[in-house]
């Protein structure tokens, strides 16, 4: 019974001294290797060819993307409750504000990165480097082509012209791509000018609140209204599916500070467990597909957005759009002013 209880003694030890052995000669980090690579990402945004996008990342990389989405405020209410243990390695917001607010509250960390300062832009992303502007998305007025003349549109104050009246669509104040542009007016005017000389008028004018930019236009394109504020993406949407459809952009303010442009952006979260892999797919994706701004699987050609990265290409529909004047701000300034423009929307009865 000795004897045989010191067999399986001495067995456990030289198996013991094999696992030991074998760790020491790189058994432990060969097993970690073999774990998949993996970035875990909160998406706001949930349409544009993501899926392709982020396929041909892993194909290249072999970094697996895996998405969990949701809107702007319900991902940041998520990071909130999650804090050091949530999954997520980035986010990809729709708004430079969403991107500010995760940033001042410590859900997002300094990126130091060469490449991404090289692609990006200073005005498309956050001064500290904790959010990077991917693609752009001008907030334009649109109009029926077969009811309004171009020469009748100028500035976004101008839609408070009483000729409007009855006659505007709008996004109601609760979504984020009208608290950014209320908040640019803020930002560039003063409140007391924004709301006296902005969105006052547009109250005035009676607008017809629709909470989809889609909807916008086809309420546009059937006749319930004949002017507008949309984003640029979703009319070359339309004209994808349709070149003769009615509606069409109309660049404000050129002859003023320019357009209103807002990012989709990504930033790395504090807790990021796969910091690495995070960082590599934001310096990937900040070339646009290796230069290939225009094809339908890359962030900004898949929805007709424009690239962030000044060097990437167009794509065909939206340069067709023409050349306009941007507001050079920095986006940071949308998420600062945020909770002044939804106040001030209150305050002047914009629904």
């Amino acid at each position: 019974m000795v004897r045989a209880t010191r067999s399986i003694v001495a067995r456990l030890a030289l198996f013991l001294a094999l696992v030991l052995l074998a760790i020491g000669s790189g058994g432990g980090p060969a097993a970690a290797q073999s774990a998949p690579q993996v970035v875990n990402i909160y998406s706001a945004r949930h349409y544009g060819a993501l899926e392709s996008v982020f396929r041909r990342f892993t194909q290249e990389t072999g970094i697996e993307v895996r998405l969990s989405q949701g809107s702007v405020q319900s991902l940041l209410e998520r990071l909130r409750a999650e804090g050091r243990a949530t999954p997520a390695d980035a986010v990809l917001f729709i708004d430079a504000g969403g991107l500010w607010i995760a940033a001042e509250e410590g859900l997002l960390q300094r990126v130091d990165s060469a490449v991404l300062r090289q692609n990006i832009p200073n005005a498309l992303r956050d001064p500290q480097d904790r959010w990077f502007g991917m693609t752009q998305r001008a907030r334009v007025i649109v109009y029926n082509a077969n009811r309004v003349r171009p020469s009748e549109l100028s500035t976004y104050a101008a839609l408070g012209d009483p000729k409007w009246n009855g006659r505007l669509c709008l996004r109601p104040s609760s979504h984020i791509y009208t608290q950014a542009l209320v908040a640019s007016f803020i930002a560039l005017h003063g409140e007391r000018v924004t709301e006296e000389q902005i969105i006052r008028p547009w109250v005035r004018n009676n607008p017809r609140y629709i909470d989809s930019d889609t909807r916008i236009l086809e309420t546009i394109a059937a006749g319930g209204c004949d002017v507008g504020i949309t984003n640029h993406y979703y009319v070359a949407q339309q004209l994808a599916r349709n070149p003769d459809f009615p509606v069409r952009i109309f660049w404000p303010n050129q002859n003023e500070a320019g357009a209103h442009v807002n990012v989709s952006g990504m930033g790395i979260t504090t807790a990021a467990r796969n910091r690495d892999n995070a960082i590599r797919l934001l310096e990937w994706l900040s070339t646009d597909g290796k230069g290939q701004g225009a094809a339908p699987d890359t962030l900004s050609g898949g929805n007709f957005e424009y690239p962030a990265n000044p060097v990437s290409p167009v794509h065909p529909i939206v340069a067709g759009f023409g050349t306009f004047k941007i507001d050079p701000m920095g986006k940071f300034e949308y998420g600062r002013f945020q909770p002044a423009a939804i106040r001030l929307m209150e305050r002047a009865g914009y629904r």
